[in-house]
């Protein structure tokens, strides 16, 4: 008895570490990431009401569910212009400068900060980020709750496009809207602005295309409302009109 004791205790001693050992082994980074590159995981997730993110530098679109906050968002999206859409002729994507450019020219969040667009969206709204050996700009994998859907993505970059960077005022929108008349610095502006762009499920935002919101809502009917604020307040930021049916349907998100 007393050695079968002994045995069972030096089994213990020596599992001990082995035991340590494997608790430590999931916090390590891949991709060669640095220590302590994840981001702590809450349990909502970290996404913010677009009312109390108006330029667009926190994380996520939250629901806005209270009756003042449904309230504050009518009042916002009245505030927006309207008119028809115009043709959509002569638009290029290039109009809008290159894809996730970090040298647009106006005042716009975390640009010029040596990180292109797009890893500046997947760093702001992913949890758990792990970034490229060496780099704290290139995201190699996260976990993203997808407001458009409500479902949420493990992402790796092996899988680019199974999350993309939707324009919540698509570009050939702005285009028809107005933007055809502004500046190419302008249109560099709203093309990579926090305020206009959500890291998203991408074959969802493949489904919405250039649409207005009176012909694609996200699918996740919590957010609509929130949708709605953010894109008004895109539209109010760079003084873009929606379409009468557009407002209206923006207005009926967020009519509680």
């Amino acid at each position: 008895m007393r050695r079968w004791r002994g045995l069972l205790a030096g089994a213990a001693l020596l599992g001990l570490p082995l035991l340590v050992t494997g608790c430590k082994s999931s916090d390590l980074p891949v991709d060669g990431a640095p220590p302590g590159s994840a981001v702590p995981t809450s349990k909502d997730g970290r996404a913010v009401s677009p009312l109390d993110n108006p330029d667009g530098t926190k994380p996520g679109l939250a629901a806005v569910t209270s009756a003042a906050d449904m309230a504050k968002a009518r009042a916002l999206i009245q505030k927006v212009a309207t008119k028809g859409r115009g043709p959509r002729t002569g638009y290029d994507r290039d109009d809008f400068g290159y894809a996730w450019m970090d040298s647009a020219p106006g005042d716009v969040p975390f640009a010029h900060n040596g990180c292109d667009s797009r890893n500046d969206l997947l760093k702001r709204d992913g949890e758990r980020v792990r970034f490229r050996g060496g780099s704290d700009c290139v995201v190699t994998s996260m976990t993203l709750h997808d407001p458009y859907t409500g479902r949420t993505i493990e992402w790796r970059k092996t899988q680019a496009t199974k999350v993309q960077i939707d324009h919540v005022m698509p570009l050939s929108y702005d285009w028809q809207m107005g933007a055809s008349h502004w500046t190419k610095g302008k249109r560099e502006d709203i093309a990579n602005d926090p305020l206009n762009l959500i890291p998203v499920d991408g074959p969802t935002n493949g489904s919405k295309s250039d649409s207005g919101p009176a012909a694609w809502l996200p699918p996740n009917k919590r957010i609509r409302c929130s949708y709605s604020v953010r894109v008004a307040q895109v539209s109010l930021k760079y003084d873009l009109p929606v379409t009468p049916p557009d407002k209206a349907t923006m207005l009926k998100q967020c009519a509680g």
